[in-house]
């Protein structure tokens, strides 16, 4: 059942609880109907209440149409999106989502190093089925708090075996990143999602590895440093015959709202992808945490929730 103002309506038709502080929730449509495909890699929205979306990664089987599976970790410092799931969602609520989009997607690859820290081993549960499916050689490296806070453990662990290797804090110290990656051929993908720290020991361990080889997913927005100009600058709405000046204390989106110009929008903080707009002419500031370099480098696509101009003027398809 899909509101066109306000994304689908799904009832919630399964919980468990994945671990300590992790609840696992099944989602379907209220009618029976078949949802969107999705490829591994992708989340969607839910609207929470009071304003609340929030993404959450898809980890059942892309196969399923018939149903949605995401896990929802209890954040101790939060905004109350993780608080709204855990205590108001059980089987029978309804709930509003929005996508799936996927900005973290399987590429092919001969070979594979997944790491994940805590809840980040949802986006790689369908990518670790899909690559084992298709016979690539593939490695996981998974840490976690303690390991009773760890969802998806135990299983991963009776499928896979050694392959699984799995690294619980109070037992075994952080992960080992520059043991992970060292000595590994070019042709290793790594896929790595989890907490700031651990994406930046593997960003900095992966800094002169081939271009391409490194993919992550951020749960909070990298730090951008200071914008490339404190200007004002133009935005031309080509879709809506409106030119609008843009002041530094305001983001792109922000101006195109006050001028009554809808646009979907999620995190506003440069990593949920939701606000992705075409870039008809012009150079980008990027400030987002998604877009790779060469993405970045086409000026083809922007996230106007944090991203700017380098110039005077942006044309954009909005």
């Amino acid at each position: 059942m899909t509101d066109a103002g306000t994304g689908r309506v799904l009832v919630v038709t399964a919980r468990e609880q994945a671990a300590e502080g992790i609840v696992a929730l099944g989602l379907r449509d209220p009618a029976g109907a078949d949802l969107p495909a999705w490829t591994p890699g992708a989340h969607i929205d839910l609207v929470l209440g009071d304003g609340l979306v929030r993404q959450y990664s898809l980890c059942g089987d892309p196969a399923d149409r018939t149903a949605w599976r995401i896990a929802v970790q209890r954040a101790r410092a939060g905004r109350g999106g993780s608080a709204f799931v855990h205590d108001g969602l059980h089987p029978g609520a309804m709930v509003v989502s929005r996508g799936p989009r996927n900005h973290f997607p399987l590429l092919p690859s001969p070979r594979y190093l997944f790491i994940a820290g805590g809840i980040g081993i949802t986006p790689l549960l369908p990518m670790i089925a899909a690559v084992d499916a298709a016979g690539a050689d593939w490695e996981l490296a998974y840490g976690g708090r303690t390991a009773t806070a760890m969802a998806f453990a135990a299983t991963l662990r009776a499928a896979h075996g050694d392959r699984v290797a799995l690294w619980p804090r109070d037992e075994r110290g952080r992960l080992d990143v520059d043991g992970l990656l060292s000595d590994r051929r070019p042709d290793v993908l790594v896929y790595c999602c989890g907490p700031a720290p651990l994406l930046e020991a593997v960003e900095a361990r992966c800094a002169d590895r081939p271009a391409g080889t490194l993919h992550v997913e951020r749960f909070t927005p990298r730090d951008a440093g200071e914008a490339e100009q404190a200007e004002p600058f133009d935005v031309e709405l080509a879709a809506s015959g409106l030119t609008l000046t843009v002041p530094p204390e305001k983001s792109i989106l922000e101006v195109v709202e006050e001028a009554g110009v809808h646009v979907l929008t999620s995190c506003r903080e440069g990593t949920c992808g939701t606000c992705e707009t075409t870039v008809l002419a012009g150079t980008v500031d990027h400030r987002d945490s998604l877009l790779t370099p060469g993405e970045r480098a086409a000026h083809d696509t922007m996230f106007v929730c944090v991203s700017r101009a380098t110039g005077s003027k942006l044309v954009l398809d909005l």
